[in-house]
């Protein structure tokens, strides 16, 4: 008896459903550029024709140094349908930083956006690799798609590599995280089944699509036939244009960003006229943040993750019988990180020996994770994928250590207190940055802030606060430090109070490190 086939699971599918169903519905917003599902397959499908002839053949490194844009989009999908391994570039790095990736993944060839084409044509020379801009004078990426004969090479294992994202190297060299197309294949449904993306969604690129492949939402956008409209870069007085007129209904981005819309001038302009759904990660947002954005009309989702697990692993399932709580207190809840999404193993809090915490919201452990969801690994790098290994127990599937630190409600939901290395030990006892930046963000004079430790000869550590002030704000460390106490233990007040903007990485996130840097100085 004949038996049937099941199909080998990749992203690119979604486009090609789409472009089926969806061929005349617009696609993707760029600009001045529009392209419809049918164009957007078939410049992808042109894209992957013209890497051969190019000398790219199946399992090369195809690396992107590119805003978000068209040309990204069509690499997420073209790069794959050829074969090859996508290497999104993060844009704010150093040539020195970008040769290294580009020699440690063994790139074949880049493709750069024209306002990138400066440093590409430098770091490009310097590696030894072929480059291709899109945009300005000469686009060499048109004409690289015009000359080509349509290609879309099917998937022949779903746990192959699909691509490869370098972690930011904060802490010393960015590390390669590998994605296989079976992992982003249910990454992108999960997206788009929590987020309510369909048909009708416009989702507005305020997260870099290089972050995480954009967290999975180049496929997971297509997979729901939504507009992708295209952002280059953050700018609040742009996103809330587009917000205002061009019907957005979805947008992703770190804290600090939604920090930046929430306190623009175009927000007094007062709430949205509808809803807007908004996915936030990379940070817990405060609960001040949180309130602040619903006002505004924007429903604030928290997503928790990493690169090494495809972006959002974990979602803040909100609970219909919480809209009865009061404001703060669903602000609280929203706060949380939550559970495994709906394609994530359960999420567990442990223990040094691996052993779980109790639910009780208070006792701190590592979070671990496992599952479809979680990298094949980093790339040419046992040592550091061994030691972000946890030995499994029971099955002996082995769980992926994040370096964050948590507790776990009683009804399950988890809650970072920290990363592992920004807990400050302070006479013995640990003290949550995170709990003491929401402590000082509640205050109506404070924009934002980050707390990292200090050296002390008595104590090991205390907490030092570097805080951002809203415009025209007047407050003083002794009032500060008031409003704290009022609120946390009085060990956990900062001794120290420091004023000005907070150094950030391309993603938003806050470099507490830059910040440690000089308090060590």
């Amino acid at each position: 008896m004949a038996a049937f086939t099941f199909s080998q699971l990749t992203p690119t599918a979604f486009l090609e459903r789409s472009a089926r169903v969806f061929p005349d519905r617009t696609a993707v917003i760029d600009g001045d550029n529009r392209f419809t599902y049918r164009e957007f397959a078939d410049r992808s499908r042109r894209l992957a024709g013209a890497l051969g002839p190019r000398g790219i053949f199946p399992g090369d490194r195809v690396a992107a140094l590119c805003s978000n844009s068209s040309t990204m989009l069509e690499l997420h999908n073209g790069v794959p349908w050829a074969g090859a391994v996508l290497v999104p570039l993060n844009v704010r790095l150093s040539a020195e930083e970008l040769q290294y990736i580009l020699r440690h993944c063994g790139a074949r060839l880049m493709v750069a956006d024209g306002q990138l084409a400066g440093i590409a044509a430098e770091v490009a020379s310097a590696v030894g690799i072929p480059l291709v801009i899109a945009g300005g004078d000469a686009d060499g990426y048109e004409q690289l798609l015009g000359d080509a004969e349509p290609l879309a090479r099917p998937c022949e294992d779903e746990r192959g590599l699909l691509a490869l994202n370098y972690t930011s190297g904060t802490t010393g060299r960015p590390k390669g995280v590998m994605y296989h197309h079976r992992g982003a294949y249910l990454q992108s449904l999960a997206m788009a089944m929590h987020t309510g993306l369909g048909p009708s969604s416009r989702y507005l690129w305020t997260l870099p699509m290089f972050h995480c492949d954009g967290w999975c939402f180049p496929w997971a956008v297509s997979a729901a036939g939504a507009a992708h409209v295209c952002l280059p870069k953050v700018d609040a007085q742009e996103i809330w244009r587009l917000l205002r007129t061009e019907g957005i209904t979805h947008f992703s981005a770190a804290p600090t960003v939604l920090t930046m819309i929430a306190n623009a001038p175009e927000a007094e302009q007062g709430p949205l006229d509808r809803p807007v759904h908004v996915q936030t990660g990379g940070a817990p947002p405060t609960p001040t943040l949180l309130a602040r954005m619903s006002g505004l009309n924007m429903d604030v989702t928290h997503l928790y993750g990493l690169t090494e697990t495809y972006g959002p692993l974990a979602i803040n399932q909100w609970h219909p019988e919480w809209d009865d709580a009061a404001p703060e207190r669903q602000a609280e809840l929203k706060a949380r990180q939550g559970t495994g999404n709906v394609v994530a193993d359960a999420l567990r809090v442990v223990t040094e020996d691996g052993a779980d915490v109790p639910a009780d919201g208070e006792t701190i452990g590592e979070i671990v994770a496992r599952g479809n969801d979680v990298m094949r690994g980093y790339y040419l790098d046992d040592d550091a994928t061994a030691a972000a290994t946890l030995a499994g127990t029971g099955d002996g599937a082995a769980w992926f250590r994040t370096g964050d630190l948590g507790v776990v409600h009683p009804d399950g939901y988890l809650e970072i207190r920290d990363r592992s290395k920004d807990i400050i030990i302070s006479g013995g006892e640990n003290i949550s940055s995170v709990e003491v930046e929401r402590a000082i963000d509640a205050h109506p004079a404070v924009l934002e802030s980050a707390v990292v430790g200090e050296p002390h000869e008595k104590w090991g550590e205390v907490p030092v606060a570097y805080v951002t002030l809203r415009p025209e704000a007047d407050v003083d460390d002794g009032q500060l430090a008031t409003f704290v106490r009022s609120r946390l233990a009085g060990f956990k007040v900062p001794k120290r109070f420091v004023y000005g903007e907070l150094p950030k990485t391309s993603t938003g996130k806050v470099q507490k490190n830059v910040l440690r840097g000089r308090v060590d100085g």
